[in-house]
């Protein structure tokens, strides 16, 4: 069975991004699939910060405790390294397909692809309150959810 690697990509990779991120791991892990799970940003600006408090928060109220992280920026060696890189925006992802090398545009998909019944962009909760944050995690845990079952099923 392949291993699949995912790379979210938000604005910062201190909101969004870090929360599919830990999601992904989480579920992944409790279903006994295997993944490779790594987020990064479009911008640098977050470079080296640990995820937003808010998220965590959100996270650990969940029961789910957010992984060590360090923001990035994300990489061209990325698109070599990962299977799907998942951008939380149709900006994101003109972004990305824009720092795409030669014949690796096809790996950049939107996150709502994979969350069923959901349209459009990932809202960045950064500028709103902690229920911004909560309305963003259920949001980001639909799609996970999509994502693990399209990787599980790509698996057999």
């Amino acid at each position: 069975m392949k291993k699949h690697a995912v790379l979210f990509i938000c604005t910062g990779n201190i909101c969004r991004s870090p929360t599919a991120h830990t999601l992904l791991m989480h579920k992944a892990r409790a279903a006994g699939f295997e993944v490779e799970v790594d987020s990064a940003a479009i911008s640098d600006e977050e470079r080296g910060n640990p995820p937003d408090p808010r998220s965590v928060a959100e996270a650990r109220r969940r029961g789910i405790e957010m992984h060590a992280h360090r923001a990035r920026q994300v990489r061209t060696d990325d698109f070599a390294r990962f299977d799907l890189i998942v951008g939380m925006t149709t900006h994101h992802c003109a972004a990305l397909r824009r720092l795409a090398p030669t014949g690796t545009a096809g790996k950049v998909h939107m996150f709502t692809e994979f969350a069923d019944g959901i349209e459009g962009d990932v809202p960045d909760p950064w500028y709103g309150g902690q229920k911004d944050f909560i309305e963003v995690f259920d949001l980001i845990d639909r799609g996970v959810d999509g994502l693990l079952a399209k990787l599980q099923a790509d698996a057999h």
